[in-house]
């Protein structure tokens, strides 16, 4: 969206860049709070709410035209902040329902998928999400809104769609009283093949990840 559409619907360039910016602090700050884990019964379906809304602003950032930074060359933003502690925490407090699989192109044909992480896909996207904040915060407008769409386009966009993915999944099995899918076996560790991957997918959770949230397993 060019600067003349923006105006055309009321949105100033400025004031883009300053809800875009304000929508990833709160998801930051949101999220880095959850993690705490002082609320664990209401983790996911919070989880779930963070991820939507940040979604959001990615739709926003999707839908504009390429954003061209000042300078070439990207400015140094200094260290990314060590992300291990805020991903135990995560699996700590999503724990066993942290792992689950997925596509990561739809548009591939016939690929199987993949395990993933919640815990790992959060800390992720947070790191790319405050290292265009640091350029932000420093003054470096049009550098952070770059960042942040190339980002969202090459990793924390699709990482956070998968999160969403997996979250709604796990809100709607609760809320519709459904077993989960069991995938009994798949690690993010293992080096599986494609048929094994497609088959470990199909199965049905075990009891030992269902019965945290409340599910029954068709044993039970």
């Amino acid at each position: 969206m060019s600067d003349a559409m923006l105006h055309a619907v009321g949105q100033n360039p400025d004031d883009f860049a300053v809800q875009i910016a304000d929508s990833i602090e709160s998801f930051i700050v949101a999220t880095t709070e959850v993690a705490k884990g002082d609320e664990p019964d209401s983790a996911v379906p919070f989880l779930l709410l963070e991820v939507s809304q940040l979604l959001l602003t990615g739709g926003r950032l999707g839908a504009h035209e390429d954003i061209v930074p000042d300078e070439r060359y990207e400015p140094d933003a200094g260290p990314d902040p060590d992300m291990d502690d805020l991903r135990e925490r995560f699996a700590a407090l999503l724990d066993p329902v942290d792992v689950f699989s997925e596509v990561f192109d739809p548009y591939e044909p016939r690929k199987a998928p993949v395990a993933c992480r919640i815990s790992d896909n959060l800390a992720d996207v947070i790191t790319d999400l405050r290292h265009g904040l640091a350029h932000y915060r420093a003054g470096r407008t049009s550098e952070a809104l770059w960042w942040w769409q190339f980002s969202y386009f090459s990793n924390w966009g699709p990482t956070a769609s998968a999160t969403l993915r997996a979250l709604q999944s796990l809100v709607a099995h609760v809320r519709l009283d459904q077993p989960l899918q069991e995938l009994d076996g798949l690690d993010t560790d293992e080096d599986l093949s494609e048929d094994a991957l497609a088959e470990e997918a199909g199965r049905v959770m075990a009891e030992e990840i269902a019965a945290p949230l409340g599910l029954r397993t068709p044993a039970s």
